[in-house]
């Protein structure tokens, strides 16, 4: 059986182009190609679709419409596969495609539409509910995750770690020694130490804790 798909690509002459393509290929039938984000909704209300295979940006706001069918379409038609090209190599846009899980989504970048192959294979892979991530993106992920400042908080010890976690909930160097079952001079030369380690050796004890805390806060929120 044929997979059904719906384009959406706002360059009429690639539509055009790209509908042609796939009309030498067998196993996949282009049911409905569109334009804009709201003819694009449309088409998959209406046309019931198996993959949707769409631009990253068209109207109205000529931004992320192609996430956003792929979110509309994890929200009201799970089953639906998308793939999404894209002239741009931005992480973000990856990291958005895949927030709600990378099952039956891909994202490509435009340029692999030159080897009409390697677009059937991500339409065929999101259709058995697959993920697809072009090889450019995937470099620079890792670039940018390389590029990203090293974290004083990566010099602490795993019980350093621990002890200002314990911190970050305000609890007092007693009640920390209750929690980790160590002596109230353990925890202040633990406490001490990650002071030093995160540069805060000469902060009065107040300042430096509620920082080391902020720290800790800080990292915790981007790992999320």
């Amino acid at each position: 059986m044929a997979i059904r798909v719906v384009l959406a690509e706002d360059n009429v002459l690639l539509r055009q182009g790209l509908v042609r393509l796939f009309e030498q290929t067998d196993h996949l039938r282009i049911i409905a190609a569109v334009g804009t984000l709201a003819e694009l909704i449309e088409a998959i209300d209406t046309d019931a679709p198996d993959v949707v295979l769409t631009d990253i940006r068209m109207p109205p706001t000529h931004t992320d419409e192609g996430i956003k069918a792929a979110t509309y379409c994890r929200e009201h038609h799970p089953s639906v596969g998308v793939v999404v090209l894209s002239q741009y190599a931005t992480p973000a846009y990856a990291h958005a495609l895949f927030e709600q899980g990378s099952d039956g989504r891909a994202y490509l970048l435009k340029d692999r539409v030159a080897d009409v192959d390697e677009v059937v294979y991500a339409i065929d892979a999101v259709a058995r509910g697959g993920s697809v991530v072009d090889p450019k993106i995937v470099d620079e992920l890792v670039a940018a995750r390389s590029r990203r400042p090293r974290s004083p908080l990566e010099h602490l010890t795993s019980r350093e770690r621990e002890i200002l976690s314990e911190l970050a909930t305000g609890k007092s160097n007693v009640a920390i020694a209750n929690s980790v079952f160590l002596s109230e001079r353990a925890i202040e030369k633990h406490s001490n130490s990650i002071f030093s380690k995160l540069g805060l050796s000469e902060e009065p004890d107040v300042n430096r804790r509620v920082k080391a805390v902020l720290l800790y806060l800080a990292e915790e929120r981007t790992d999320r």
